[in-house]
């Protein structure tokens, strides 16, 4: 059953006046239609606040087992008057009434905001009064970057992307981390990876720690392609002059797709347990909303697919999801041409960013998951270390304790 989008029949929250900004204003924070939503991330303001995808409102169709609230602030969320928005996923913790509130990769809020209990407070009394017990959330701005050209003469035994020192450290970054343990939240996990729309009730992040992204702003073509590195430019010359075909698919290659990916899945070590109907239902959500807003590529060899990669957009932003190929003739480079199109396209369209996803903090080549990352360092990007994920009980001793049960219980599944 996919989620609902459930109304609170609650009163709209207004904010406490005890805030750490000289900006004591009044919020309203209540439910509001999806159309409302959407209207809010198109808008300028919206779409500066660069929401992922994970906090679309078609995300609630994708996640199964989950019940989702969209919520917004502002002078008047009834009205459209917003600054802020956010996806909230709910599970039941069982033989109880009460429940996980999940936020991926959100709010979509005004982090540079000084006052973050303007809409914080009234957000945690919000799901508190629809019984959630804890709350987990993903504040968007980066910790520390690291660029390939820093990155690449530093790879050793044992060595970790916490062993070098950072191309940048992102001061935002770093005041909210403060400002979230200033007030009881407690950040997730230890640097896991994560996987892409992932059930946020585990011990770490579901959501990647570490990520790569390639800055498209201000480039041209001919800087993207300078930006790659001699062995990626080799590849997708030869992936044209082998014939390689990259087109745009349709959900009639989904099942294509996830057959590639099951064998990219056992010959690299991973699973991400993803099945032909959720990528089925993926697909639909994200294009029902708005056409285009994921594409399936396939790179074709002799007639025959040998990868499929996913692309997804949302304003000035562009994320590869997921990627697969095949076992064999991998010298032909199918996956180089898919990425180099998808990054062309992705600049074609105005996109800011385009994100590669999760890699792993591993700089020892020894390690297989280096080889992730190595790929993917191969693009001239840069790692960017965001501030995880962070999670609080719900006031209350009641609702700490069951937290603590809630934890021990995922332990044992």
């Amino acid at each position: 059953m996919s989620a609902l989008l459930v109304p609170s029949s609650s009163s709209p929250a207004r904010p406490s006046r005890n805030g750490d900004g000289d900006r004591n204003r009044d919020v309203v924070l209540g439910p509001i239609t999806a159309r409302t939503y959407r209207a809010f991330l198109a808008s300028p303001h919206g779409e500066a606040l660069g929401a992922g995808f994970l906090q679309c409102p078609s995300w609630a169709d994708v996640k199964e087992g989950w019940r989702a609230q969209l919520l917004g602030w502002g002078p008047d969320p009834e009205a459209g008057e917003l600054t802020g928005v956010a996806l909230v996923l709910l599970r039941q913790f069982p033989g109880t009434r009460k429940h996980f509130a999940y936020l991926p990769e959100g709010p979509v809020a005004d982090w540079s905001d000084p006052d973050l209990d303007a809409w914080l407070t009234p957000l945690l009394e919000h799901l508190r009064r629809t019984g959630a017990f804890a709350v987990r959330i993903g504040p968007s701005p980066a910790h520390r970057r690291w660029s390939a050209a820093r990155l690449k003469p530093l790879t050793g035994p044992g060595r970790r992307l916490g062993d070098v020192l950072a191309s940048e450290v992102d001061p935002l970054g770093t005041a909210v981390a403060e400002r979230l343990r200033a007030r009881g939240w407690r950040r997730c996990g230890g640097g896991a990876t994560g996987t892409d729309g992932g059930t946020g009730t585990g011990g770490g992040d579901a959501q990647p720690r570490h990520v790569f992204q390639v800055p498209l702003a201000g480039r041209t073509t001919e800087d993207l392609w300078s930006g790659l590195n001699q062995e990626w430019r080799r590849n997708v010359r030869r992936a044209r002059r082998e014939g390689v075909e990259v087109v745009v698919g349709s959900a009639a290659d989904l099942p294509e797709f996830c057959r590639l990916l099951a064998l990219t899945e056992r010959r690299d070590g991973f699973r991400l347990g993803r099945s032909l109907a959720y990528y089925e239902r993926q697909y639909a959500a994200l294009n029902a909303e708005e056409p285009g807003r994921m594409k399936l590529y396939l790179a074709r060899h002799q007639g025959e697919i040998l990868a499929a990669h996913t692309l997804i957009t949302v304003g000035r932003r562009a994320w590869y999801q997921t990627g697969a190929s095949a076992d064999h003739r991998r010298e032909v480079r199918p996956s180089n041409a898919l990425q180099w199109r998808m990054l062309l396209d992705a600049h074609a369209g105005g996109a800011d960013v385009y994100d590669m996803r999760g890699v792993p903090s591993t700089l020892d080549p020894a390690e297989r998951a280096y080889g992730l990352l190595r790929w993917k360092l191969g693009t001239g990007g840069r790692v960017v270390e965001t501030l995880g994920e962070w999670e609080r009980p719900v006031g209350g001793s009641a609702n700490h304790a069951l937290h603590r049960a809630f934890q021990a219980y995922l332990k044992r599944r």
